[in-house]
């Protein structure tokens, strides 16, 4: 049976990319009765009709998922922040990151707009031993656009960040062709109303694919499954050569005696800011119903 990957979901009907084109899927019904909805960028096996239509009969192994945008595996978020017009609270980055972590997608953060403010707050906490790769990116002077170009190349990438921070004119840059298409289906279906669920993968060229949707620009945080609190800890990159050091077995990294992290903050090895959006993090996680939790 061949088998493609879905490049959009749109009125119930999944465009399935494979070696001889694209076809309009519907999925087959067993789908709801499992509880499985197929996702743009799922990989699946399908049975193609003459008329180019098809039906998906199943959806292959995912890597990782997220509900909103609706959309599987992801090579890499790309996380917009900057520190003129409009500020980017760390907080959000991180948080986003985390989830990231959690469904094991990479991460790449751009501190745009460095043209008005290079933005040395952001750089210093998201370079200090997170082993992400860190750029300031520019879409008025072109800076870091290159080799950010470079970075998502053959991969499948989606762009977040907070409204305002620059996230079309930095895709403008990186990919023309792309701002083209985007501008076209949202003119088409209306962007900005919140009832659109039209999601899709552009290919930006070189198996560069960017996954963007009308209607939003960021990731809705609040229907992404919650993290349990003691899994936390191993969402910041930075924390991991520590874990397993402190003197307590079940040590919160808070303020508890013999903390590695702890003392690894203190020595400077850990952001400041990055430790605090741990600890606010895992107050939220501590608040969760077991229930809530599975």
């Amino acid at each position: 049976m061949p088998q493609g990957r879905i490049m959009k979901a749109l009125s119930g009907f999944y465009y399935v990319r494979w070696e001889q084109g694209t076809a309009a899927c519907r999925a087959r019904g067993k789908f709801r009765a499992e509880g499985v909805t197929p996702l743009v960028g799922d990989f699946v096996a399908f049975e193609p009709e003459a008329n180019g239509s098809g039906t998906v009969t199943e959806v292959l192994p995912r890597k990782n998922r997220f509900l909103r945008p609706a959309v599987a595996n992801v090579d890499a978020l790309v996380l917009l922040c900057a520190n003129v017009n409009p500020v980017t609270d760390p907080f959000l980055v991180d948080r986003v990151a985390v989830i990231a972590e959690h469904v094991g997608c990479g991460v790449l953060i751009c501190i745009n707009k460095c043209d008005l403010d290079p933005g040395d707050e952001l750089w210093n906490a998201f370079t200090r031993n997170t082993g992400y790769p860190v750029l300031r990116t520019s879409a008025v002077t072109g800076e870091g656009v290159e080799e950010l170009t470079g970075l998502i190349r053959g991969r499948t990438v989606a762009f977040t960040g907070n409204s305002g921070v620059g996230k079309s004119s930095l895709l403008k840059c990186i990919a023309p062709s792309l701002e083209v298409q985007v501008g076209e289906v949202s003119r088409a279906l209306g962007r900005g109303r919140h009832t659109t669920r039209h999601i899709e993968l552009y290919d930006a060229g070189e198996d560069t694919l960017i996954a963007d949707t009308p209607g939003f620009s960021s990731f809705d945080l609040s229907r992404m499954p919650p993290i349990p609190k003691e899994e936390l800890q191993r969402c910041f990159p930075e924390f991991l050569p520590y874990l397993g050091r402190c003197r307590f077995d079940d040590c919160a990294h808070l303020k508890e005696p013999g903390c590695a992290v702890l003392d690894a903050l203190r020595a400077g090895n850990i952001a400041p800011s990055r430790h605090r959006s741990y600890v606010r993090l895992r107050e939220a996680a501590g608040q969760l119903k077991a229930w809530e939790q599975k």
